[in-house]
């Protein structure tokens, strides 16, 4: 199913061909349950996608420098 979303982070719109089951995504969308119980058969980056519209290169480049500087932190020495 061809999906368009407007992320979160950046606030680009992309389009995606993801394949989501059309009455679980519209199920997802009422509000019945969430996306990890109503999507579970989607990998993590594709109900990221039809959750927020992040793609997983976002989310690499929105903390990477947040993650480099906990992985070089040499606690004050």
């Amino acid at each position: 199913m061809i999906l368009t979303r407007k992320s979160v982070l950046t606030g680009k719109t992309r389009t995606r061909d993801i394949s989501v089951k059309p009455k679980d995504l519209e199920l997802y969308e009422l509000g019945v349950g969430s996306a990890s119980d109503i999507l579970h058969y989607l990998s993590n980056e594709d109900r990221e996608f039809v959750m927020c519209g992040i793609t997983n290169g976002e989310w690499k480049q929105a903390f990477s420098k947040e993650l480099e500087k906990i992985v070089n932190d040499k606690f004050n020495s």
